[in-house]
């Protein structure tokens, strides 16, 4: 199974950006997909996961209502709309999957399997 991210590059604060992660090698719609985040000096930290076939979405509450995690199940294909974005969002984001696992580990880097190359989000002031 392999992940390839997309989509980062540098915006000012309040702009959009929109990632993609396409997925190959497995069974795609059997899996729950997320994003996370790495800022420099911090820990991975969860930003948003859509269980799979495109069933519920979590965020974390510091992008809820500003960021929107969907997937194309056609394409093998997750996204993450981001607008408003923050400083505070400058981060390498990372693409995620997993077989189906508990709603309460979705939040957490070791449910999942695989994980794409990280793609650099940074946002200006």
């Amino acid at each position: 199974v392999q992940l390839q991210a997309s989509g980062g590059g540098l915006v000012q604060a309040g702009g959009s950006l929109r990632l993609s992660c396409v997925a190959s090698g497995g069974t795609f719609l059997d899996w729950d997909m997320a994003w996370f985040r790495q800022a420099p000096g911090k820990e991975r930290e969860f930003a948003a996961a859509m269980r799979y076939r495109g069933g519920t979405t979590i965020y974390a509450d510091s992008v809820k209502g500003r960021f929107t995690i969907s997937r194309d199940n056609a394409k093998n294909m997750v996204y993450l709309q981001m607008d408003s974005l923050k400083p505070d969002d400058t981060a390498v984001y990372y693409c995620a999957a997993t077989p189906r696992v508990a709603l309460s580990g979705l939040r957490l880097p070791a449910s999942y399997y695989y994980w794409g190359q990280g793609t650099q989000v940074t946002v200006s002031s």
